[in-house]
């Protein structure tokens, strides 16, 4: 069963139909996005110049870093293509970047993906991600209830209250990232829960973090459930999601998503891992080639599920000198702001590990002289939305040229 006819269309079809979607954008940004207007002046091109994909390929892509930076300069109205009360909600992610919804029905495009999942109407989920500020509780609730699902609004952490619901309710879908759902089961298990038969449990939809293989089989394995992930930004919604057949993650069928050479931007050979770039079909914020930062690469091989359209092979690593901890951006150009309320420190790094598949933030402070660690943790966690273990160490052991980010984690 699909959720909708383009999940099995051929690929001629989808492409003329993807490119129609592209060419909208491109009309609305040239229209009415100061961004883009400033790409087409520097190219000293119009939008009807881009008459197919070769062309298309030669657009700068509209770097997240770029788009941080001019949302402060020029404010939010010079990207839309219609005034800010005229739209659904606006977010703030991690950077900060405001992340705004427009009004068309599942703008997110999350419903196919979870459709894929085996998610399906009578369902009862329960939603851990967030709705404060950030996109993803809402993001990901209203496709369940578009499939006809009822939905726990439960939010992340509070761990006990979620055990409470998991087994005082009928609830059949987690969603959220599969290293919580490990310590709920972890924490219910200690308390003397059978997973199996006190939970109701079926299905899991997880995204945000990477997902080692070896996680999802011990948490399948610990509540006797399938897991399938779900890959999207808080800027565009899904760019692609796993069926049941676990041969790669199905690219969504309303974004138009290309591999592309991280210095260059330009497409690379099907195959070749390179940055993931995504253009959504969204015309009241027109996101033209939106460089996500996260490599992968294409792999054409038919999925025996009967969907038609190509497959991302997972998550690569990164592009750039960011990263994405627990669902949240990390930028060291932000953190900086941090660190810069504390004249003691005189240097400092970000380092990121996931014993056992979960991940752990370390913030390593040189300090001369005292510290209050617990009031930097505080104030760290306040901008960057994430709780770093805070560990001090003399002056001079940080190389002056050492990064200031540093990702060891390792997803076999």
């Amino acid at each position: 069963m699909y959720y909708s006819e383009y999940e099995t269309e051929p690929r001629e079809k989808r492409m003329k139909r993807k490119w129609k979607g592209v060419r909208d954008v491109l009309i609305a940004a040239e229209a009415h996005s100061g961004e883009f207007q400033a790409r087409l002046e520097a190219l000293g091109a119009c939008a009807r110049d881009f008459k197919d994909w070769d062309d298309y390929g030669k657009i700068p892509p509209l770097r997240k870093k770029d788009l941080i930076d001019w949302q402060k300069e020029h404010g939010l109205g010079w990207f839309l293509d219609c005034e800010p009360g005229q739209l659904k909600r606006i977010y703030q992610s991690p950077g900060p970047i405001f992340d705004p919804e427009a009004r068309e029905e599942d703008y997110w495009a999350w419903s196919e993906g979870f459709f894929a999942a085996g998610v399906r109407p009578g369902d009862l989920a329960q939603m851990t991600f967030s709705y404060h500020m950030t996109p993803a509780g809402l993001m990901l609730e209203e496709p369940l209830r578009d499939i006809g699902c009822a939905v726990i609004p439960a939010g992340p952490g509070n761990t006990d209250k979620q055990i409470e619901f998991l087994t005082g309710l009928p609830v059949t879908v987690f969603v959220g990232m599969t290293s919580y759902l490990k310590v709920i089961g972890e924490k219910a298990l200690a308390a003397g829960y059978d997973l199996k038969k006190d939970f109701s449990l079926k299905k899991a939809y997880v995204a945000a973090e990477p997902l080692p293989e070896s996680l999802r089989r011990e948490v399948e394995e610990m509540f006797g459930i399938s897991v399938r992930q779900g890959y999207g930004t808080a800027d565009v919604g899904c760019i692609a999601y796993e069926c049941m057949e676990l041969a790669g993650m199905h690219l969504s069928n309303y974004r138009h998503v290309e591999i592309c050479d991280p210095a260059t931007g330009e497409p690379l050979p099907e195959g070749e891992v390179g940055e993931v770039v995504v253009t959504p079909f969204f015309t009241d914020y027109p996101l033209v080639r939106l460089a996500t930062g996260d490599l992968s690469s294409i792999d054409l091989t038919p999925c025996a599920c009967g969907r038609t359209a190509r497959k991302l092979t997972g998550w690569k690593g990164r592009a750039d000198d960011t990263a994405k901890v627990k669902g949240q951006f990390l930028y060291p150009s932000q953190a900086a702001t941090v660190f810069s309320k504390y004249p003691q420190v005189a240097n400092w790094q970000i380092r990121i590990e996931n014993p056992g598949g979960r991940d752990e933030l370390a913030v390593v402070l040189e300090v001369g002289h005292g510290l209050d660690t617990e009031a930097f943790a505080a104030d760290f966690q306040a901008v960057m939305k994430l709780k770093p273990i805070v560990e001090t160490a003399a002056p001079g052991t940080i190389p002056v040229d050492a990064p200031k980010l540093v990702d060891e984690r390792t997803f076999d």
